[in-house]
């Protein structure tokens, strides 16, 4: 599993294009860290960070590489896109990390002066008027930055990596078709660094209960609405395809559970955009519009509760002892 999670990404195609990053955007994780020690302290304990040097080392990835035509991964794949964090220099694109802060959060160079401001040249967090706080942080998302608030939109770069998005690479590759991505278990584990309202900044204290479930309902409506978008790439009834429409129906299955203990109407309109298409090839059209629809429902999903009131789905969040990874103290 580890193996396939360092190279559960390596999207050979127009390679450097990440979805959810602009090279010429990212400044890398280095501007991040110099305010956010904490989670740089996290992040450099993860696969994550370790891909980039793991990647090129691993078994798997060089067979794959192989079979995919890729000589140099760091330089000639869109393994670049998930794997590493890169720049664009002198219109040559180079990677300087693993998986990093913008992987997340988006490309920073808009965003990153605005976020840094606090009110003026010497005015320190602490000092930041409310009134600032709200401007700042309307403004930072205006230019890109995705706050941890905005759950749907920074989950769905996991996604984007973690459901390997690509027909060619794993039919001809042999690259696995997918992680068993749940955004619960695997944001709890090595990866969790929520210091931001912790009393103790040097707590990496777990997520409250009342996120865990609404990242429970929106991670499941991001594995349905990825399952639909992956269906839809499919043009040959080959592994690919067969993953796809098997990681469409098995999450077909758990909103349905979810549905009989916590009655949430976003995830029945989901399952009624899901159940009136084919999961079948040469339907992108069709696929792609409820994978779409499904987008929107989400992102109300995530705007309009909180989770105080879904306590119902407690018994289904995962346990702890779960978790991938163990979270760094």
């Amino acid at each position: 599993m580890i193996r396939a999670v360092l190279i559960a990404t390596c999207i050979f195609a127009q390679w450097a294009t990440a979805q959810h990053m602009d090279v010429e955007k990212t400044v890398g994780p280095d501007e991040c860290g110099e305010c956010h020690k904490s989670e740089m302290a996290v992040w450099k304990e993860t696969k994550h960070h370790k891909s980039f040097f793991e990647l090129t080392r691993s078994e798997e990835g060089r067979k794959i590489a192989e079979k995919m035509g890729i000589k140099r991964i760091k330089r000639e794949s869109d393994c670049l896109d998930c794997h590493f964090t890169s720049v664009k220099v002198d219109d040559v694109v180079k990677p300087i990390a693993g998986t990093s802060c913008e992987s997340c959060h988006g490309a920073a160079r808009d965003w990153i002066n605005v976020h840094n401001d606090y009110g003026g040249k010497d005015i320190k967090k602490e000092q930041e008027s409310p009134e600032h706080r709200t401007q700042r942080i309307t403004k930072a998302g205006q230019l890109g930055m995705l706050r941890p608030e905005s759950l749907y939109d920074v989950a769905q770069n996991c996604y984007q990596c973690h459901s390997v998005p690509n027909e060619r690479l794993v039919n001809e590759g042999g690259h696995t078709a997918g992680s068993a991505f749940e955004l619960v278990a695997w944001s709890q584990g090595e990866i969790r660094h929520n210091f931001l309202h912790s009393d103790d900044p040097e707590n990496n204290r777990p997520t409250s209960v009342e996120r865990q479930r609404m990242m429970l309902l929106v991670g499941q409506a991001l594995d349905l609405e990825y399952g639909l978008r992956g269906t839809a790439k499919a043009t040959v009834k080959a592994d690919y395809a067969v993953a796809m429409a098997k990681r469409t129906q098995l999450a077909m299955l758990r909103i349905k559970k979810i549905l009989e203990t916590q009655p949430v109407p976003e995830l029945q309109q989901m399952l009624d955009a899901t159940t009136a298409v084919e999961l079948k090839l040469n339907h992108a059209e069709e696929l792609e519009a409820a994978a779409n629809q499904i987008a929107e429902l989400a992102r109300q999903l995530s705007a309009n509760y909180d989770g105080s009131t879904f306590a119902a789905l407690d018994a289904m969040l995962p346990a702890a002892d779960t978790y991938k990874g163990k979270p760094s103290p």
